[in-house]
Parts: C-alpha cells; sequence; structure tokens
C-alpha cells in the first residue's frame, strides 16, 4: 500500500516505519494517524513480522507535536472527539499492539509525539533529542494519553513538572528518569533500535503478544494484575512455542519458532 505521510521498509521480520513530514517536523495529522494505523494493523496481521521500529524522517524531529492547524478552530465537542479519535486509532493501539513497538526518538518529540513514545513499548533516543509536553502554553492539556502514560512511566511528581512547566527535557534527563530506556548518538540509534528488534524477534511471538497483555493489566484498575498473570501463564503450556522451546532447551538447540 502505497502512503502520503509514512515511509515503510522491511528487513527481515523487522519493520521499520518513518513519518515523513519534514517541513512540518514530521507533526501528527489525522491523516498520518490513519497510516500509521493502517501500516501497525497490516504488520499484526501478517505473520512474518516480529517487531516494529517507528521513528522520523530526517534528522531534527522524531514527531514534533500534533499539527496545530488541523484543529486551530474547533469547539470542545470536535476536541473531544479528535482526542479520542486517536486514543482509539493510535496511541491505544500501539500499546496493545501484539507486536512489539520500538519508538526510535531521533530529535524532537513533543506533544503527541512524545505521547506516541510513551504509548510504545520500548523507547530509545539520540543524544540530541529533547522531550516535552507544551500543550499548557497553547492553552490544552496533553490529550492523547501523556496525562496517563508519563506518570506510570516517571512519577507523579515528575510528570506533573513537565506537564505544568511545558519545559524540554533533554535525552540524558529522559533516561535518568526512567522515560527513555537507551541514549546514543545519531548514527548509533537505528543500529541500536535494529539489534533489540532483531533479539525480541529471536523469541516466542506468542508469548510476547501475552506477555504485552499481561504487563498492560497491571495499569488497567478493573482488572487483577497477578490473577491475568496466573491464567496467562497457564495458557502458555498448551502453545505450540511452549513446546518447540522446551524441546530446544533440552536438545541445546536454537529454537524455530
Amino acid at each position: 500500500m502505497d502512503y502520503d505521510n509514512i515511509l515503510i521498509s522491511k528487513k527481515d521480520t523487522v519493520l521499520t516505519i518513518s513519518i515523513n513530514r519534514p517541513n512540518q517536523l514530521n507533526a501528527l495529522n489525522m491523516v498520518t494517524i490513519l497510516e500509521l494505523h493502517d501500516a501497525i494493523a497490516a504488520a499484526n496481521l501478517a505473520k512474518v513480522i516480529r517487531a516494529i521500529i517507528i521513528t522520523g524522517a530526517g534528522s531534527r524531529a522524531f514527531i514534533a507535536g500534533a499539527d496545530i492547524k488541523e484543529f486551530v478552530h474547533f469547539d470542545q465537542e470536535q476536541g473531544g472527539v479528535l482526542a479520542k479519535n486517536g486514543h482509539d486509532l493510535l496511541f491505544n493501539f500501539i500499546e496493545n499492539s501484539s507486536i512489539p513497538v520500538i519508538a526510535a526518538i531521533n530529535g524532537f518529540a513533543l506533544g503527541g509525539g512524545l505521547e506516541l513514545a510513551l504509548a510504545s513499548h520500548i523507547r530509545v533516543a539520540s543524544d540530541n533529542a529533547k522531550m516535552g509536553f507544551p500543550e499548557v502554553s497553547l492553552g490544552l492539556i496533553p490529550g492523547y494519553g501523556g496525562t496517563q502514560r508519563l506518570p506510570q512511566l516517571v512519577g507523579k511528581g515528575k510528570a506533573m513538572e513537565m506537564i505544568l512547566t511545558a519545559n524540554m527535557i533533554t535525552a540524558l534527563e529522559a533516561k535518568e528518569c526512567g522515560l527513555v530506556n537507551h541514549v546514543v548518538t545519531q548514527e548509533e540509534l537505528m543500529p541500536l533500535a535494529q539489534k533489540l528488534a532483531s533479539k525480541i524477534a529471536f523469541n516466542s511471538n506468542t508469548a510476547i503478544a501475552t506477555a504485552i497483555e499481561t504487563i498492560n493489566t497491571s495499569f488497567d484498575t478493573s482488572k487483577n494484575g497477578f490473577e491475568e498473570e496466573i491464567l496467562n501463564f497457564g495458557k502458555c503450556f498448551e502453545t505450540l512455542d511452549f513446546k518447540e522451546g522446551t524441546a530446544a532447551f533440552l536438545e541445546k538447540r536454537k529454537p524455530n519458532f
């Protein structure tokens, strides 16, 4: 499928998606959100994709926020619909993807861009990256999950500071507070993301999907995460991947998942 605002490439079982709106610093608009949804949905349906990397085209920005021109004249109802559509189509969709998503943050990750990174399963950043939520300086709050996912990663106090001051933090500061997993040079960023994706791809995709689902229940107040873990652990014993993985271990060979 051809896209207008994203670039797709595939290496072995790893899919890389690059947001490609350089003149807008890769800002998210609804067309881009829809294209990202379609690409990730197709990857989840394909049996050959084991990991997804999302990054920004160019060297300046991962995603420098949402495209303000698209909603500057919205009213309350339209604003609520915008947020709900974003949650349903992309941000919750990424978080619950059975294929792990790695955000390779290669520059500015602001507003909706940082929210996309927060929804991803793993975050790595180049040392020139800057991250923040500028929404309150526009009379808004983060609307794509930022007020909920940021405290889960960095704690309530740090999340309050970042959102209420609208200050940007550096990549090293993001690593110190647990917002990103690794910080490397820009040249090393995509090789690191590919290395992590390749390690993921070596493992059981069935077990990985179950692990993602189970970890996410720890943030769902309607569920008991420990009970879900016990249930899902038991289910693993009925899978072909469990039989292959344990057989490979006992036979001292690499598993063929």
